[in-house]
């Protein structure tokens, strides 16, 4: 395999073998569990990274289901994301996902930044409940449950929700340990068609863990949840913002700075 070869197949990891395929990614009945809960804006304040800011000290604890999603098979997921804002744009901050596949665990830290973990999420109805579970090993370290279908919300309201801006903070190291590429990443769900959508009274419950630890933003009042069964694509991102070169551009002011000090 000549270097041009090497070249036209790079595309993921490992080069003859692929960890997942090319896009697009279409998920077809995409299932959501969603608890929205206010926690401690300190703590808050301590994950969420520059340039992006909240308003409102609340947090989505997301369990979802995705029986059928192309190249990446059939999976759960569940973790917790933040609604933000970025230079005035509202939008949500992925902090932290569990899976149980590895293909979408490559695909999504590889193309998007995805901050994926391997766990063991569930989302399944006992008789009159929706129930989420995320254990980390033989730890449970998240337990949500919601009264099922309830009571039927806006198809149309849900849609626009899920059409906003997502981010992510992609951080991939060079050989010697330092960051090669550290980006903030914006991505959009695309194509959505929302099934049904619905509301109901819900619970959350987060225990501590060393290395899974959802429960450090704290569950101080759950604010609303949603059940939502929808098909759509998983759209590819952009960079909206490169920490990086600022950090160079700094390096260069204050090298400029000390050099006119000095003469």
């Amino acid at each position: 395999m000549n270097e041009q070869e090497v070249l036209d197949r790079a595309f993921a990891m490992p080069l003859t073998q692929p960890a997942y395929p090319r896009g697009p990614y279409r998920f077809v009945d995409r299932e959501y569990f969603i608890v929205t809960y206010r926690t401690d804006p300190e703590r808050l304040r301590a994950v969420v990274p520059a340039p992006l800011e909240f308003e409102s000290p609340l947090v989505k604890y997301e369990f979802i289901r995705m029986p059928d999603s192309s190249g990446f098979g059939d999976y759960t997921e569940s973790g917790q994301v933040i609604p933000v804002s970025f230079r005035g744009r509202k939008g949500n901050y992925t902090l932290c996902m569990y899976l149980d596949d590895h293909a979408p665990i490559a695909g999504g830290r590889e193309l998007w930044g995805f901050p994926k973990k391997l766990g063991r999420p569930t989302l399944r109805t006992e008789t009159d409940m929706l129930v989420g579970t995320l254990d980390y090993g033989s730890v449970r370290v998240a337990t949500g449950t919601m009264g099922y279908k309830h009571h039927s919300m806006d198809r149309a309201s849900v849609k626009t929700a899920l059409s906003t801006p997502n981010y992510l903070l992609k951080i991939i190291p060079h050989v010697d340990g330092s960051p090669r590429i550290c980006e903030l990443v914006e991505y959009f769900m695309e194509s959505i068609e929302v099934k049904g959508a619905w509301t109901g009274p819900a619970a959350l419950s987060l225990t501590p863990h060393a290395l899974a630890p959802v429960a450090e933003l704290p569950v101080l009042e759950v604010v609303a949840a949603t059940h939502i069964l929808a098909d759509l694509t998983l759209g590819l991102g952009k960079v909206a913002h490169d920490y990086l070169c600022r950090s160079s551009t700094l390096k260069k002011y204050e090298v400029n700075t000390e050099l006119s000090h000095a003469s």
